[in-house]
């Protein structure tokens, strides 16, 4: 059992660690159009996970979703989802925004909570509640200091959010319904670098064989993270799984202001040290949560 809990940590720390260093990779190939980037995301995943659907013989669970029109209908809003935050998020990284990225993700799981209410008349406790309330002043002082709403950080957080909300209802697992999401996107995205290319702006034309590589290769680095958090999920708890979350923008937040010199001022300072308090108050009141709850459930 405890190397079971080990194996569990070690897999999603990966996850996030990758995730977290994911900014240096779009980096690399900055000099083609974002939204192509995001084709070559969609199209090449899309590959990728076939073959691991291939060597995991999960066409049995693949063909039952399929089959499923509800199911489907809720891949179709999720693939929409995960297409608005990818592209997003190749777009802010690529615009020397990593650290409101980061933000972005700080905020998810606050907002997923929030989501929950809305949308699933979950609960809120007082101490969750006010996690929110001190995550809202952290926004307010992000939103005085732009003297614009942050709507990088509030869009990655939302439409990953809204993502989230929309997976729960999924019977699939990570991998097929990842596959699915990309079967549904990739026909769009082929159509679209098919244009560039005709065009005579694509990547595959105008692009040295460095960044050809690594816009292929975009399809692992989307599907392997995926696959480890899986596997760490099946192992942990959800109270160690919501804390390790946090190592993703962590990283992202470092990279974006020692190695690319992206600016941090003093009331970036103030406004992440609200959003950091929210998330350490809410991850403890999680970690009794559980803990309350595995006291009663060795008492029944």
């Amino acid at each position: 059992m405890r190397n079971e809990k080990t194996l569990g940590v070690l897999y999603a720390v990966s996850a996030y660690v990758l995730w977290g260093v994911l900014p240096i990779y779009w980096k690399f190939v900055d000099s083609v159009y974002p939204i192509e980037i995001l084709c070559n995301r969609i199209v090449w995943a899309f590959i990728f996970t076939i073959l691991i659907i291939i060597v995991i013989k999960q066409w049995k669970e693949l063909k039952f979703i399929v089959k499923d029109k509800k199911q489907m209908f809720y891949i179709f809003i999720a693939s929409i989802l995960i297409a608005i935050n990818w592209g997003l998020y190749i777009w802010a990284v690529n615009s020397n925004r990593i650290v409101d990225a980061s933000l972005g993700y700080y905020i998810n799981p606050l907002l997923a909570v929030l989501l929950g209410v809305v949308i699933y008349k979950e609960k809120l406790s007082y101490w969750t509640g006010s996690a929110l309330f001190i995550a809202l002043i952290g926004v307010i002082i992000k939103t005085v200091q732009y003297g614009k709403i942050p709507w990088v950080s509030l869009g990655l957080a939302i439409s990953f959010g809204l993502y989230g909300a929309i997976k729960k209802s999924v019977k699939a697992n990570s991998i097929v319904g990842l596959t699915l999401e990309a079967a549904m996107l990739t026909p769009i995205a082929v159509a679209y670098m098919t244009f560039r290319h005709i065009s005579g702006v694509g990547a595959f034309k105008t692009e040295g064989t460095l960044v050809i590589c690594l816009l292929i290769g975009a399809g692992v680095v989307t599907a392997i993270p995926l696959l480890l958090f899986a596997s760490g999920a099946r192992r942990l708890p959800l109270s160690l799984i919501g804390f390790t979350q946090y190592i993703s923008p962590t990283i992202s937040l470092i990279i974006g202001i020692f190695m690319y010199n992206e600016g941090f001022t003093t009331v970036d300072m103030i406004a992440f040290g609200f959003i950091w308090a929210a998330l350490i108050l809410y991850t403890f009141s999680q970690m009794s949560l559980a803990k309350s709850l595995k006291n009663i459930e060795q008492i029944g």
